[in-house]
């Protein structure tokens, strides 16, 4: 996703005073995307994570990347129909083919496939290759933690991140993920690109005549730069924490592709940038470790108290406590199911664009939440 706290913008996200309905817009996502051919099982599995990030907050993850998913499937770079497949397995691994479906279709199947090997055996890994954009990472992670199991989820990208002396992008922003189930709350869970920010976030900040802060971009001289326009053509990411966030990209380069055999670094297409009729080829990995298994009977314990050693940690003037990675999101999510999602106007302008591909109908404004 990039989902996690971390991950979200600084300052304030203009947005439309109206909320609109989780549900309404998950009804609305599933009928645009069945109208360009994908089953309603597959479109409800992409529906889900979009909207979920949208109710977290994290718009440049959500429903915004609807209309380009629209276009790549519309136009063949993405199939409607693809069938996701084991390529090979162990007992503790395998390797999916994407098929050239949606990412979230194959996410679907691959994280499903971690899950059951890793109560089979423990642990697994499970590589996905030749698949589309993913979306959120975090979702997938979240999966494995929902059905009690500690997940890690993460993918390649097409090279948009500076490496710590290059002067043009070496590898894509490439997300990694994590959650643990908490027993007595909402998992625990990070997903962060290993870029400084995502670039979905420059797209959003330019599209709203924002600031780009300093350290998001580098330019083509090297150096670092505040010139949002500039990027993707002339400039690049800049590595999250230096060399440390490229060491962590380059390790999900090889947990996604090389290790699967799928594409890696420039070898992967844009699914924004790229004719919408040539497919991405991304990639992605997830791991799955059974914690009834593994951890045994004091896990629960264990984490609670690790948890409130946490929370009761000494704040800084106008903290009231330290926060667990993803509680921030989840209480985003509350309140959007409670009152409905105030979405950005730039979420709300490549929506009715996705409304006029497929001619479904924008879903009906909530006023206050209701109707």
């Amino acid at each position: 996703m990039a989902t996690a706290a971390s991950s979200l913008a600084p300052g304030p996200t203009p947005r439309d005073a109206t909320p609109i309905d989780p549900a309404a817009l998950q009804a609305f996502v599933r009928e645009t995307l069945a109208r360009v051919g994908l089953s309603a099982a597959d479109a409800a599995l992409v529906a889900e994570p979009l909207v979920l990030a949208d109710t977290m907050g994290v718009f440049t993850h959500g429903t915004k990347l609807l209309r380009g998913y629209l276009r790549k499937l519309r136009a063949g770079g993405y199939r409607p129909a693809g069938q996701p497949r084991i390529l090979r397995e162990g007992p503790g691994w395998g390797i999916v083919d994407g098929d050239a479906a949606l990412g979230q279709v194959g996410s679907a199947a691959a994280i499903r496939l971690a899950i059951a090997k890793a109560r089979a055996c423990g642990t697994a890994y499970i590589g996905l290759v030749n698949t589309g954009h993913i979306g959120a990472a975090g979702f997938w992670a979240l999966e494995a933690a929902r059905a009690g199991l500690l997940g890690m989820a993460m993918g390649n990208d097409v090279p948009s991140v500076a490496a710590p002396g290059s002067r043009t992008a070496v590898l894509g922003s490439n997300p990694l993920a994590w959650a643990a189930p908490l027993p007595d709350g909402d998992p625990i869970f990070l997903d962060i690109a290993t870029s400084a920010v995502a670039g979905g976030k420059v797209y959003a900040a330019v599209q709203r005549g924002g600031a780009i802060p300093p350290g998001w971009l580098v330019g083509p001289d090297g150096l670092p730069t505040v010139d949002g326009s500039l990027y993707p053509q002339s400039a690049a990411l800049a590595p999250m924490a230096g060399h440390k966030g490229y060491g962590i990209a380059l390790l999900v380069e090889l947990l996604s592709a090389v290790m699967a055999g799928g594409a890696a670094a420039s070898q992967v297409g844009s699914w924004l940038f790229d004719p919408p009729e040539v497919p991405s080829r991304h990639n992605a990995a997830f791991v799955a470790i059974d914690i009834a298994a593994v951890a045994g009977p004091g896990y629960a314990a264990r984490l609670r108290a690790l948890v409130d050693e946490i929370h009761a940690a000494d704040t800084a003037p106008g903290v009231e406590r330290v926060l667990l990675p993803g509680e921030i999101e989840w209480r985003n999510r509350a309140a959007a199911v409670e009152r409905g999602i105030q979405l950005p106007v730039d979420v709300r302008a490549a929506l009715a664009e996705a409304a006029e591909i497929t001619g479904v109908s924008l879903p009906v404004a909530l006023e206050n939440g209701r109707a």
